[in-house]
């Protein structure tokens, strides 16, 4: 799978290959900040066919977690490109910054215990209260 993409001001571009390690909507209270109140909807991509190919992004980390994510996003647009999580080898692509935001097939809906009553999930889709095995 080859997904390219990049921000909404075209500043910071990205390509992603690879096989897609999880396809999936994110419903924890963190995702529901970062996406202004709505799942986030993510694609986890292996992190050595990931690379920035035009522009480099801002990094953002919080110092008051003891294991903190980094959030790398535009400095000029603000957009939310991509999440790093430590230990995972993956960069979790935004799928609206996807270029062709159709090739996104979610599998299922995660963290369903933070599900806010306006949230929607696709009939069928598998769903978990936190991460599947958790």
């Amino acid at each position: 799978m080859r997904l390219e993409g990049g921000c909404y001001c075209g500043e910071v571009r990205y390509v992603a290959e690879g096989d897609a390690m999880m396809q999936a909507q994110c419903h924890c209270r963190e995702c529901q900040y970062i996406s202004g109140g709505a799942p986030n909807t993510f694609i986890a991509m292996p992190a050595a066919g990931f690379t920035y190919i035009t522009g480099q992004p801002k990094q953002f980390r919080r110092k008051d977690l003891e294991r903190p994510v980094t959030r790398e996003f535009c400095a000029e647009c603000g957009t939310h490109l991509v999440t790093k999580v430590p230990g995972l080898p993956a960069a979790i692509l935004k799928v609206g910054t996807l270029d062709e935001p159709a090739q996104f097939q979610p599998q299922m809906a995660i963290y369903t215990c933070d599900m806010q009553e306006f949230h929607t999930i696709p009939e069928g889709m598998k769903t978990f209260e936190k991460l599947p095995g958790r």
